[in-house]
């Protein structure tokens, strides 16, 4: 655990990505920006897990990996999966504290001290980040992507007995040592109510939530996830809640 008295932590940041080409060089320099310039991180890396990408992606992260030490690539051997990929940075992880991180940009690094605060503090073992609890700045666009995003954040609650207000949010922050002995099954966006429903249940964990920025995407800017998507998170919310 993150001692409560500690000022700096060693940071892991895993970042799974899948043809993000065109932002994965901005996201990988505003993140190592952000963390250098934290005065909780004593220092960081980057895991970066390429989910078999068909555009430059790969290529463009070795090549920054050149030049930057922190950075640590996976290769998958095939398109497994946004969980499959989380599985694996997590266990390649070395982090106090493990924070998820998109490759696109809808979600900022200027939130990683809001994020951070409460682990490193000693309040809390797990953060969401929520996009619907007046974050700083937040794109107003694609109403039934929010409508099903609380319906479902609505019955993971229900399950769960929590009162999250963003449980899809890609922004997730862990004491390391949590994370790395979650027991992790969904290979895809199952893997959001599913990490929830694992963390519910453990004995004692303190899950906090903070506001964040987001810049949501349009489908046409690049965005994955679709409606097949939430109605299989349906599935994974009663099945790792019931059976699991």
């Amino acid at each position: 655990m993150v001692d409560g008295g500690s000022v700096q932590v060693r940071l892991s940041v895993v970042m799974p990505a899948y043809n993000e080409a065109a932002t994965v060089l901005q996201i990988l320099n505003t993140v190592c920006a952000q963390v250098e310039a934290m005065e909780t991180v004593r220092d960081y890396e980057i895991i970066f897990v390429d989910d078999k990408s068909t555009d430059e992606t790969l290529a463009l992260v070795q090549e920054f990996a050149q030049s930057n030490p922190n950075v640590t690539i996976i290769e998958q051997p095939q398109n497994c999966g946004k969980g499959a990929a989380l599985q694996l940075g997590f266990q390649r992880s070395t982090g106090d504290v493990v924070l998820v991180q998109d490759a696109d940009l809808e979600y900022s690094p200027k939130d990683y001290p809001r994020l951070l605060n409460p682990i490193v503090n000693g309040n809390a073992d797990v953060v969401y980040g929520s996009r619907f609890t007046g974050g700083p700045e937040v794109r107003v666009h694609l109403f039934w992507h929010t409508v099903g995003n609380k319906l479902l954040t609505a019955l993971s609650n229900f399950f769960t007995n929590l009162n999250l207000t963003d449980m899809e949010t890609c922004y997730k922050a862990f004491r390391g040592q949590l994370v790395r002995e979650l027991k992790l099954q969904s290979n895809r966006f199952g893997v959001e109510p599913e990490l929830t429903a694992k963390i519910a249940k453990l004995k004692g964990v303190r899950i906090f939530e903070v506001p964040i920025s987001y810049y949501g995407r349009t489908y046409a800017e690049g965005k994955k996830i679709s409606w097949k998507d939430g109605v299989a998170a349906l599935w994974h919310i009663v099945r790792f809640n019931l059976f699991r």
